[in-house]
């Protein structure tokens, strides 16, 4: 290669929008003289670190906009405080394929404290890093964002955006006030991603309560009806984990 064509090789790699051939192309030339390379071993080593590289950047850019809370993996959660999951099926959930193609939902039911934020969090973080997008969200906060869209008459464009998303995470649906206009855009929601995109939602409430969230009988049964369709239901009826880590922390004060 002339000293031209090495010249040039930064500008078009660049160009081309292959950083990390920019980058390694030099060294893994000098290693591919030194052991007999051949031409299509080269090229097929620097394409793997390009393909390598730009998934893990794609994954970093999926992570920052899911929103996730941090440290919230199943790596940190405690499978065996909560006996009533199956760590197999949550993991197998995980892999996500199945049932975003499905667009069906998974609840998530339990007291306050059970781990119910921190499964749905960990399951969204397994989703992104098999190549799906994510966005975490309390449930109130992304009703307050539809309910100005609807104000300001572009509900239809937001409902688009997050339609973007494979699967939203509603945190705490148990939270939104009984109010026809808040309760009415989360219908829509619902309503809008039924069969075709997915919802994680937590709720501190089971379904007989759920005519706290809608203010109106039949859009209570429509809502259930919409979510509980190709859902996956996991409950967490244990003792609240934040109790169980205050006690704890208590006894080793006292001690």
């Amino acid at each position: 290669m002339s000293a031209t064509d090495i010249a040039k090789l930064p500008v078009m790699l660049s160009t081309l929008r292959l950083p990390t051939i920019a980058r390694l192309w030099q060294d893994l030339g000098q290693r591919a003289d030194r052991e007999g390379w051949g031409t299509a071993r080269f090229l097929a080593v620097l394409c793997e670190h390009e393909i390598h590289e730009r998934h893990a950047r794609r994954i970093a850019r999926h992570l920052a906009e899911a929103a996730l809370p941090p440290g919230k993996t199943f790596a940190t959660f405690d499978f065996a405080s909560v006996p009533t999951l199956r760590k197999a099926h949550v993991l197998a959930l995980a892999q996500g394929d199945a049932w975003l193609d499905q667009g069906a939902n998974i609840l998530l039911f339990g007291p306050s404290g059970t781990g119910k934020t921190h499964l749905g969090a960990a399951i969204g973080v397994a989703l992104v890093e098999q190549g799906h997008r994510v966005m975490f969200t309390r449930t109130t906060d992304l009703v307050q964002m539809l309910q100005a869209a609807r104000r300001d008459l572009s509900l239809p464009a937001m409902l688009a955006k997050l339609d973007r998303f494979d699967c939203l995470i509603l945190d705490d649906l148990g939270y939104v006030r009984k109010d026809q206009a808040e309760t009415s855009v989360l219908f829509e929601l619902i309503a809008e991603r039924y069969e075709r995109r997915s919802i994680i939602a937590t709720c501190n409430q089971p379904f007989s309560e759920w005519n706290q969230i809608f203010p109106d009988p039949a859009m209570t049964v429509a809502a259930i009806d919409r979510l509980v369709h190709h859902a996956t239901i996991l409950e967490l009826n244990t003792e609240s984990y934040r109790r169980r880590k205050a006690a704890g922390s208590k006894a080793t004060t006292s001690g």
